[in-house]
């Protein structure tokens, strides 16, 4: 009985030891090079790439389908054509196509053009993980496949790669440890200038659903473009992509909130570990710290009390909407508030690092099945309304500065009789009540208070040089003036 027992045990310790060293076979596709198997031949007529576009060096390893300027864009070049994709997918000839194509994608043939008016073209700015699918005898074949920086891709409402564009082939998100991949050059497709392993991105999807996504013209980098999703360019808008914003109080928000609150002033979000943290997680703080001017794209990792949270994928939001277009005010805050507790620790965000290997021959490529599914939820809140209730505040503690609903400087301020707090014992009896910190959404049409909670009673009012917002941005981008051409 000993003798099996040990016998056993070494089994197991030689199957892991070999499970440790276990990579996964990715395959290098190269911008401009033709599939072998693709769904729509790739002669140009469909999507074009941009060849020659150098990858960026990628802030994270892991990045969230809303964060600012992971994709980029052009207003000169037709991408992607959506409607010849259309025109092809419901052409009878092509049923089988379709058939595949649809059961990937998780919807029924006839729903394929509704699909696909969902979607919204851009092009990679990192070389990109995802899972690819060839064509095989009338059957979808799942690969896994690193996607060179410049390839056209259209993407969903919460940012993820779900077509190549030149090929029509239908993409999901990466489901594997982007660590622990081997990345075979081949087929033509050889390693291109400026590929680092430690630069490889894998997207995952945007706690929220998009209404617009924030890009980096690939033409003028000091311009960046707000393409509403599920259009192709014709309604795109642009701002300076070289104003910088500050970096905004985040201490006591969630991990999610957090995220979206940096992605409204057109700013990253990094975080130092192998795993995003649960989107409920508390955070405790920012490197850089509140007040540091950053431009758009840029970084800002955050420190976060991940035993705070609910696990990943776990947390759950009663918030509607989507995260704010870069563009929209940030937050104003009262003049008499504290600023949160917590700082940052200055780490570098971790990063996915696949080996990579040349490969004259054609074989060993991955076909795991499935995606990834959204995780990463934002905790339920409330709002207040003038004249009763009270916001519940984000998980994870507190933070005494209290935010408001977007402003614009287009109406005369109501006068105000009082900011400060009171040492009446009276109840008050004008003005909204004091709320803690909730999601940075503009979807609140009323004031709310900008004062920091107390232990007493207060009387508050709109502050005098902010009016509010008469509502959200709306979905075509910003409008005129400086207030709507970027982040403020």
């Amino acid at each position: 009985m000993v003798r099996r027992l040990a016998v056993l045990l070494a089994a197991v310790l030689i199957l892991s030891g070999c499970s440790e060293q276990r990579l996964f076979v990715v395959r290098a596709v190269a911008a401009g090079i033709p599939s072998l198997a693709p769904f729509f031949e790739e002669d140009g007529s469909l999507g074009k790439d941009r060849r020659g576009l150098a990858p960026q060096e990628a802030h994270s390893g892991l990045q969230q389908g809303n964060t600012p300027g992971l994709y980029g864009g052009t207003r000169d070049q037709q991408v992607c054509d959506v409607d010849r994709l259309k025109d092809f997918l419901t052409d009878p000839r092509n049923r089988q196509k379709a058939r595949e194509w649809a059961r990937i994608v998780g919807i029924t043939p006839d729903r394929i053009e509704d699909h696909l008016d969902d979607l919204t073209p851009v092009l990679l700015r990192h070389d990109t993980l995802v899972k690819n699918h060839d064509y095989k005898k009338g059957k979808a074949v799942p690969y896994d496949s690193l996607l060179e920086a410049g390839i056209a891709v259209l993407v969903n409402d919460q940012g993820l790669p779900a077509v190549k564009c030149s090929c029509g082939n239908p993409l999901e998100a990466f489901d594997k440890d982007p660590e622990k991949v081997s990345v075979k050059f081949e087929d033509g497709n050889k390693k291109w200038a400026g590929y680092e392993k430690s630069d490889v991105v894998t997207v995952k999807p945007s706690p929220k659903p998009l209404e617009r996504i924030a890009l980096l013209d690939v033409d003028d980098p000091d311009t960046a473009i707000n393409r509403p999703v599920g259009t192709t360019g014709e309604q795109d808008s642009t701002f300076d992509a070289t104003k910088q914003h500050e970096v905004p109080p985040v201490a006591g928000m969630t991990f999610d909130q957090a995220g979206q609150a940096l992605a409204r002033l057109g700013l990253a979000v990094a975080y130092d570990g192998d795993e995003l943290p649960p989107g409920d997680a508390a955070v405790t703080g920012s490197t850089p710290g509140p007040g540091t001017p950053l431009a758009f794209a840029e970084a800002v990792t955050l420190s976060v009390d991940a035993d705070s949270g609910s696990g990943p994928g776990s947390g759950s939001s009663s918030d509607s909407g989507s995260v704010g277009t870069p563009g929209t005010p940030p937050p104003a805050e009262s003049d008499t508030s504290t600023p949160p507790s917590g700082s940052g620790t200055g780490s570098t965000p971790g990063k996915g690092t696949p080996s990579d290997e040349e490969s004259e021959s054609g074989g060993g490529t991955s076909s795991g099945s499935g995606s990834t599914s959204p995780g990463g939820g934002t905790p339920s809140e409330t709002r207040s309304t003038p004249g009763g209730g009270t916001a519940s505040s984000p998980a994870g503690g507190t933070a005494t500065a209290t935010e408001s609903t977007p402003v614009e400087k287009t109406t005369p301020p109501p006068a105000s009789s009082s900011s400060a707090p009171t040492a009446s014992s009276t109840p008050p009896t004008a003005g909204p009540p004091s709320v803690e910190p909730t999601s940075m959404e503009p979807t609140s049409m009323e004031p709310t208070s900008m004062e920091p909670t107390s232990t007493g009673p207060t009387v508050s009012e709109p502050a005098a040089s902010e009016p509010v917002s008469s509502g959200p941005a709306s979905s075509g981008g910003p409008g005129s003036g400086e207030a709507d051409q970027g982040p403020a």
